[in-house]
């Protein structure tokens, strides 16, 4: 769709359609909630500042079948994209102004909206909170549901919600999302959880009942509760990660393998698998966000939260854990190397380098002036464009390329369809750096190499 065409706002649909699903925001969850919706056989009309959302779009090139859909259902007029105007008055009245159209106007343009899905951290640039719950209070369609998606601080989103003056209100935590897989996380989403203003009031959400159907475990409850409950999830998940971490630290020195250690941990049921592995740590958007957040509230209502801030300070400690072990390894010899680092994403299988590790492990090594060469496939874009003009930095096509310019290799974030070549890695004999620990225990012992993981003795 050309930028003219979305910008001048003028809702062409298809004949089929007499109601339109409006998504407010830029964000990824944005995006996938459009598409999803999409999917369902909905009209989905989506307001954003327009070059954001064209690079929200591009940074999530490695999500390749959400963005087939999203270029798919845009050629058919099935998404429409349109500008976020000034204001949230100017949205509203766009569909509420048609009440005087003759017959064949309104075959063209839908009378009615399903429902408006506002995420909030898209919008909070342009709309103030005042500004977009005065226009909602002045709607003449006060039976129109009104979702939001977010994360802010405790009970911020239910304030937001008693100030508006209808009943439909919702809330929808993205605590399903999944990175790489966001198409498919939130068609058949893990967890759904449902914020209701007015107690089970569920059935009103007409466009939203099959993802309730389809999810593997649904929770409906009142606003406050589902943010407390978002909150505590994430923080919950970080807090492992940190536990583990710092575990790893003592299995280090008890020539312990943690992974080993964790798989013990997740047999038993009333601990779980998830989140036990050690590595450098949590990045991306969502995690750290939340925290923030978390911790804001906890200074807000003078809540002393010593865990949360060890959970922090863990995390950020660990990220330079890889970079002192191999300092140690050379015992501080380091300068003017060339090392290998694959992988740059916060995770496997993303494309964004949000929170990474490598951040600080670049930092690091360029001011030693080691120079770098980094393979990551989905993140090279994103790498390219924070470091494009960096001397010591080199981008690679392919892990193995040049690995015999390199006197030590970094591991971040591998992805787990790689074989590894451990032939080719046994010629050169270099030492591993595993701050994912992504090696196996076999792969591991047949290295000729040194090998150095996060609570991995070789």
């Amino acid at each position: 769709m050309s930028s003219e065409s979305a910008v001048n706002n003028d809702h062409t649909l298809n004949d089929k359609s007499s109601e339109v699903c409006v998504i407010i925001g830029h964000s990824i969850e944005a995006i996938t909630s459009a598409v999803v919706l999409a999917s369902l056989d909905h009209q989905v009309h989506i307001y954003a500042d327009l070059d954001l959302l064209v690079q929200q779009v591009e940074q999530y090139g490695f999500e390749r079948h959400l963005q087939a859909l999203w270029q798919l259902y845009g050629q058919q007029q099935q998404i429409v994209q349109c500008a976020l105007p000034a204001s949230a008055d100017e949205l509203i009245q766009s569909y509420e102004g048609k009440v005087g159209q003759s017959l064949d106007e309104q075959k063209a343009t839908p009378l009615s909206v399903s429902c408006y899905w506002l995420f909030l951290e898209s919008i909070k640039s342009v709309w103030t909170d005042d500004n977009w719950v005065m226009a909602f209070n002045h709607s003449q369609q006060q039976t129109t549901p009104v979702i939001m998606s977010g994360i802010e601080k405790l009970g911020h989103i239910t304030k937001l919600a008693d100030s508006l003056q209808r009943a439909w209100v919702y809330y929808v935590p993205f605590v399903f999302l999944q990175d790489g897989e966001a198409y498919s996380s939130m068609l058949k989403p893990s967890l759904w959880l449902l914020g209701e203003k007015t107690p089970e009031s569920s059935h009103q959400l007409t466009v939203l009942q099959p993802l309730l159907q389809y999810a593997r475990a649904y929770h409906h409850a009142d606003i406050a509760t589902i943010e407390f409950a978002r909150s505590s999830i994430m923080a919950m998940l970080a807090t492992r990660v940190s536990f583990m971490n710092e575990l790893s630290r003592l299995a280090d020195s008890q020539q312990v393998d943690i992974g080993q250690v964790s798989r013990i941990m997740g047999l038993d049921a009333r601990v779980g698998s998830s989140y036990l592995q050690a590595g450098w740590g949590f990045g991306g958007h969502t995690l750290p966000t939340e925290l923030d957040k978390l911790q804001q509230s906890s200074q807000d209502n003078s809540v002393n939260m010593p865990l949360l801030q060890s959970v922090l300070h863990i995390n950020d400690d660990q990220k330079e854990l890889i970079f002192r072990k191999f300092w140690q390894h050379y015992d501080g010899f380091i300068d003017n190397k060339t090392v290998m680092i694959w992988g740059g994403s916060y995770k496997s299988g993303s494309g964004r380098t949000t929170g990474s590790a490598i951040h600080p492990l670049l930092a690091l090594l360029w001011s030693y002036n080691i120079k770098t060469l980094v393979y990551s496939d989905k993140a090279k874009s994103s790498l390219a464009k924070d470091y494009g003009q960096q001397p010591l930095l080199q981008l690679l096509d392919s892990p193995y390329e040049q690995l015999a310019y390199a006197q030590a290799i970094f591991i971040i974030s591998l992805s787990p369809q790689h074989q590894l070549d451990i032939a080719q890695l046994n010629q050169f004999a270099m030492p591993i750096f595993d701050a994912q620990n992504a090696l196996s225990r076999p792969q591991i012992n047949a290295l000729v190499g040194a090998y150095t993981g996060i609570g991995r003795a070789k």
